[in-house]
């Protein structure tokens, strides 16, 4: 298991979404940070026993798909599931995670992974039962803000952006992509559509490409 990242580092603006964070593809992690984007591009849990189930954990094997429980550190997180609680005195005192399927309205760890289709949109420093990161994850909908570094689901755009929101991370408005939007600088742009000419007032200052039909 993955080290928890701090919230130092998110706000640093260390990103540790994996590539989910720039391409909406794939899943990432859930510490989110602040991103600073650039030109566009085409493209709750029980308490923790000591000793989690040892068919779940003891092998290092993936929890059964049909099976919300406490995993070791280094156990395989199943497609679809979420981290979202920390046992402190689990394992022999290595640790343990919570894991369950994933659903819109969840806290999920620092550490946990974030299925296809799923954003962050609230945070917090000091949550999943052991004072880290955590992040309230939601399905992606049209006209949502979302935390600096949450994924980019398939076929959405940012077109504006607080610096206050999200603790301090700051957040982006979230939108369907449409023709004649503007973006916000290196947001990758959706198959079918092209960037065109540049407006420096959009993306509440940032600046922002103008979203035409490919």
């Amino acid at each position: 298991m993955v080290a928890v990242r701090s919230r130092l580092a998110a706000a640093m603006g260390v990103v540790a979404l994996l590539v989910a964070v720039l391409t909406g593809t794939a899943a990432g992690a859930a510490s989110a940070a602040p991103q600073t984007p650039q030109a566009p591009q085409t493209s709750k849990a029980p308490q923790a026993s000591r000793t989690p189930q040892a068919s779940r954990a003891a092998q290092g094997t993936a929890v059964a798909q049909d099976a919300s429980g406490w995993i070791c550190p280094g156990t395989p997180i199943p497609d679809g599931y979420v981290i979202t609680s920390r046992g402190a005195n689990g394992c022999n005192g290595a640790g343990s995670w919570y894991i369950q399927p994933a659903q819109s309205g969840l806290w999920i760890c620092a550490t946990s992974p974030i299925p296809p289709g799923y954003v962050l949109t609230l945070h917090t420093a000091n949550g999943c039962n052991a004072n880290i990161d955590t992040w309230f994850m939601e399905l992606a909908r049209d006209g949502q803000y979302v935390c600096a570094g949450s994924p980019i689901p398939s076929g959405y755009v940012l077109t504006g952006h607080i610096s206050t929101g999200c603790g301090g991370i700051g957040i982006w408005y979230q939108q369907l992509a449409r023709v004649g939007e503007y973006i916000c600088p290196g947001v990758p742009i959706p198959a079918g559509f092209r960037a065109d000419a540049f407006n420096a007032s959009m993306c509440s200052g940032l600046g922002g490409w103008l979203l035409l039909a490919a």
